[in-house]
This record gives structure tokens, sequence and C-alpha cells, in this order.
């Protein structure tokens, strides 16, 4: 997967994009009212990219997602990825999943990428799972945006990932 996007840089030990994941029977997004992406079944994920993250941690991140096995199969056993079974994929850039919330009442964004950088992640994110998955959609980065989801179990996760070079 993902063979056609480079991967550059160095990796550090816990460089992660973040995602948090929920299997839905339908989501959406709008923006100023607008209804500008909609999926039936499938995921729902929301993308939060840290300082330090890199295209390979994002391509590696695309990836998991992708093959994550959270949804039934005929015994009723959570063994299919999102691939196999035929859902749809919205994603949508949320920065405050890469908030420091580890002290306070007030979280910090230090640990969350500049908004250039985490653009250009989340566009490779979208190239990689659009390569698979063809009913893609996204979110608008850096819009005000309301999200609609029904989550079907309700199955969510949060993925991290690291790279394993």
């Amino acid at each position: 997967m993902c063979r056609t996007i480079p991967t550059t840089g160095i990796i550090y030990q816990w460089d992660a994009v973040i995602a948090l994941i929920q299997r839905v029977i339908d989501a959406s997004v709008s923006i100023d009212g607008v209804e500008t992406a909609h999926i039936d079944a499938g995921l729902l994920a929301l993308i939060g990219v840290e300082r330090d993250d890199t295209v390979s941690t994002t391509i590696r991140l695309a990836e998991r997602l992708l093959e994550y096995r959270i949804f039934d199969d005929a015994s009723g056993r959570m063994n299919l990825d999102l691939i196999a079974s035929g859902g749809a994929l919205l994603l949508v850039p949320q920065f405050t999943l890469a908030a420091d919330t580890r002290t306070g009442r007030r979280p910090g964004f230090s640990t969350a990428a500049e908004p250039s950088r985490a653009n250009e992640l989340f566009d490779v994110m979208t190239a990689c799972c659009s390569e698979v998955i063809a009913n893609t959609q996204t979110g608008r980065f850096g819009a005000h945006m309301q999200i609609a989801s029904i989550n079907d179990g309700p199955v969510t996760f949060h993925l991290r990932t690291v790279d394993r070079d």
C-alpha cells in the first residue's frame, strides 16, 4: 500500500500520528450548514498530527487503519478489515487529538504539528487511503466542522503507530 508516496526523514523513537477510529453505520461532515462529505457503513477516522510526525509514520498509520480488523465476519467476530468489509472511509483532520492533556485543566497544543505540516501529512493520509478505498471522503483542514455519526457497536479505537525502520 501507499507505494507511490515516498518516505523521507529520520524517525525518532515515539513519533506517531494519531487516529481515533469508529465503525459507523453513517457519518458526515458539514461546514457552514452544508454537508460536504458523507459515507454509509464504514470507518470514521479522526486524525491528529503531532510536531515530529513524518510521511513514513503517516503511511504506516494509514496502512494500520485500513487493515485494522474491526468489522464482523459471517460468525459475528471482528475479523474483517475495512478493505474486506467493502466499507467507505471518512477522514477528518482534528488537531485537538494532538493536545497535551497530561496536567492542568486546559489542553496545551505545543505537541501539535504546525498547520502547514499537519495539512501536508493529512493529504498524504488521504492519498494513501484513496489508493485502496474508492469511497474515501474527507473533512476540510482548518475548517470549523460539524461531524455527525452513528457508531456501530459502539466500536471505537485509539490508534498510534511508530515507524518500523
